[in-house]
């Protein structure tokens, strides 16, 4: 039997794991909270496109309540095994457990099915967000240089182009939908639109292809996601979600001032398909 000075130290010790334990998911679940990114979002900002409503909820606030439940039984079964099974004074070597095969199969495929659940869901949504459609109304050529970006507006044949001093402004109607064609003459880079929640890599050789919807008029941050060089840090944009009739007006303002035509992508062209 243990003494009673042991008996009687136990609820304080329950007591104590159960107020730190509670501490550190208080801690953990108000970090990434904000202003900007209210707590239902789980850090995530504001999205400003139809598109990014479909990442917010499927992907990542789904993802992380998977996250917090396999984190919760994992520290529960750790503190539960720390506490029943701590070692008293006067014990010996705990019992060894060897060759436990339902436990070694359930370590084994309990976390297969989980990243099992996460790729179907993750494969089933990227497909719905990049498929292309008959629906959107401009196309934006996005080209990325050695070290700035470029957009041309392919109906209105108009462009606007940066460099790392002066970045580029990407302007877009609200609530039209446009296909971003993305391509480079020279290295990868990623075109990532953070309120936009989406970003995807610019290949050279190769055309990448979106489609996205903004609804909020606003300017919003762009940059380069990929580590592309030496001037990666200043690979910066703007984009400028306005009403039609100022996007209208400043494709005018383009072409007023020598900046109509499309700019040249550097886009392999393959004449013939190899047999």
């Amino acid at each position: 039997m243990g003494s009673p000075r042991l008996t009687g130290a136990r609820p304080r010790i329950r007591r104590r794991l159960t107020l730190a334990a509670t501490g550190v998911l208080v801690l953990l679940a108000t970090a990434a909270c904000s202003a900007d990114t209210p707590a239902g979002r789980l850090g995530v900002p504001p999205p400003a496109s139809e598109e990014a409503e479909k990442i917010v909820l499927p992907m990542w606030q789904n993802a992380w309540i998977a996250a917090w439940i396999v984190g919760g039984i994992t520290w529960g079964l750790m503190l539960y095994a720390a506490f029943r099974y701590r070692r008293r004074p006067g014990d010996g070597l705990p019992k060894q457990t060897r060759y436990h095969l339902p436990l070694e199969a359930l370590y084994t495929f309990t976390p297969v099915v989980i990243v099992l659940v996460l790729t179907f869901y993750s494969v089933r949504d990227t497909n719905d967000l990049t498929e292309l459609t008959d629906t959107s109304t401009h196309t934006v050529g996005v080209v990325g240089y050695k070290w700035a970006w470029g957009f041309n507006y392919v109906e209105e044949g108009a462009h606007d182009i940066g460099t790392p001093e002066v970045p580029a402004t990407l302007w877009m109607p609200v609530d039209e939908r446009a296909r971003f064609q993305l391509t480079s003459p020279d290295v990868i880079h990623s075109f990532w639109v953070p309120a936009f929640l989406f970003k995807l890599d610019v290949m050279p050789g190769m055309m990448n292809q979106f489609e996205l919807t903004p609804n909020k008029v606003g300017e919003y941050a762009g940059r380069c996601a990929e580590l592309c060089g030496v001037d990666h840090s200043r690979m910066l944009f703007r984009v400028k979600v306005v009403p039609r009739a100022d996007y209208d007006a400043h494709i005018a303002d383009l072409k007023a001032h020598g900046q109509g035509g499309l700019l040249d992508t550097g886009r392999a062209v393959t004449t013939g398909v190899a047999k």
